[in-house]
């Protein structure tokens, strides 16, 4: 996935209200853009953080910046929730996701479960359907391992109680994991965080929805699927 312009570097001074931050441009230039992420971007929003933002001229937008991405802990991480199904859909083509890119077609945004929406929807005249929830990622706490979710998602455990509905239908259905960092090779469910979440996986897992993670190469240009990373099993709920 490419940057259709150039980012534009900036340090990031707060992120606030969910959907706004303040940064400073290069020139000094002091500036409030969009957050294209409602999320907690937990370990993300530290002041001074080296940004870079995308610039946009229609008329109709309140801000001309856009966060796209942050340095943080010494590597860029991809904040925008916007672009994971996109980057999603490249790593299946690629062959990425073990083997879905050997589906006829690929569809995106298809309607689905109880008034939902699946992110990525594969057919095939042999094959069958194959579902494909996708899930930004970009929470690190340990060098080396990505965690989801940063703070409670119900929404999330929604989707993986639908995603199992639909293998019980005697359909695919597939987490997928996207990574916007490079600097990780392990995932896990962050129970601590969100133990409904993670025994909502459980459930899922056990009902045979399959879980995949991705990792991200993150550029000021691009972020592209750079391989798939393993995927920790759940520690299991101490009772």
């Amino acid at each position: 996935m490419n940057f259709s312009r150039p980012l534009v570097p900036a340090t990031l001074v707060q992120r606030y209200k969910r959907f706004l931050f303040d940064a400073i441009l290069a020139d000094g230039t002091a500036i409030t853009g969009s957050c294209p992420n409602t999320g907690s971007m937990r370990g993300l929003t530290t002041p001074g953080s080296p940004v870079w933002l995308s610039e946009h001229d229609s008329p109709t937008r309140k801000y001309r910046h856009m966060l796209e991405i942050v340095e943080a802990d010494g590597t860029l991480v991809g904040i925008n929730t916007g672009l994971p199904n996109r980057i999603a859909e490249e790593a299946i083509r690629a062959g990425q996701v073990g083997n879905l890119h050997t589906y006829g077609t690929l569809r995106r945004e298809q309607r689905y479960g109880r008034n939902s929406r699946i992110d990525i929807l594969l057919s095939d005249t042999e094959k069958g359907l194959a579902y494909v929830e996708v899930k930004n990622v970009h929470f690190s706490r340990v060098r080396g391992l990505a965690e989801f979710p940063d703070s409670p998602t119900q929404r999330g455990a929604k989707h993986l109680e639908e995603l199992g509905d639909m293998v019980e239908a005697g359909h695919r259905a597939i987490m997928l994991y996207l990574i916007q960092r490079g600097d990780c090779s392990r995932f896990r469910i962050c129970r601590e965080l969100d133990p409904v979440y993670a025994r909502a996986f459980e459930r899922a897992s056990a009902r045979g929805v399959e879980a995949y993670a991705v990792k991200c190469a993150v550029l000021p240009a691009q972020i592209v699927a750079a391989g798939p990373i393993v995927v920790d099993e759940p520690v299991p709920a101490v009772l």
